[in-house]
């Protein structure tokens, strides 16, 4: 323990506590000698720069809640990786960085349901670099991630029955391998009908001050 305090530049009293109010987890025992290892290292550096961002010990220990009882990255990424999306590992910390303030255990949780996040031990695994980056964006536009992620939800739904279409319809005049080969073709239907769209939305609305 008192190695580990050191390492990470807090006392071991602080670290008595922070174990106490469960933001780092219990270490590994053998007999009566108690191991700590890099994931209590990164977890504690995790919390000070955390504290040093301005969030409290309370949000702290709701996020690490969260972290400890998330999806794993392999029930995120399932069988495989994403075809055509990079998935990208985050520490606590980066993600914060994402989302200056709007990193919640609300949003966390969604984020997680959405199958956005999953966790690889003290990383965090976010499943597209596009969708993370279009994700940060918006927050710094002023929209909340809340919505950020409810728009996200609601998006998924589309896409799933847009990919249902598309796929029914080249499977019923050829293959499998003939929905991967042509999904390019997919793609620029939707982002040019989605392009279409977004001009007749604005034409029908006022301009706002």
């Amino acid at each position: 323990m008192a190695e580990l305090a050191d390492l990470a530049g807090i006392t071991v009293r602080t670290l008595r506590f922070y174990r106490e109010r469960k933001l780092i987890p219990p270490p590994r025992r053998e007999g009566r000698i108690a191991w700590y290892d890099d994931s209590h290292l990164t977890r504690l550096r995790t919390i000070s720069a955390l504290l040093e961002r301005g969030h409290t010990l309370n949000g702290i220990a709701e996020l690490a809640e969260a972290f400890d009882h998330g999806r794993g990255v392999g029930e995120l990424l399932g069988v495989g990786a994403p075809t055509e999306e990079t998935p990208v590992r985050l520490t606590p910390e980066e993600l914060a960085d994402h989302f200056a303030g709007e990193v919640t255990p609300e949003n966390l949780a969604a984020a997680m349901d959405l199958g956005y996040l999953g966790t690889d031990g003290a990383e965090i695994v976010h499943i597209s670099r596009r969708l993370l980056d279009v994700s940060a964006a918006l927050v710094r536009e002023g929209i909340p991630l809340s919505s950020v992620l409810e728009a996200g939800r609601r998006v998924r739904e589309h896409a799933d029955a847009l990919a249902g279409l598309f796929a029914g319809m080249v499977l019923d005049h050829g293959s499998e391998s003939d929905v991967d080969r042509l999904r390019p073709l997919a793609r620029s239907v939707v982002e040019a009908e989605l392009s279409l769209a977004l001009d007749r939305r604005l034409r029908k609305e006022p301009r706002r001050p």
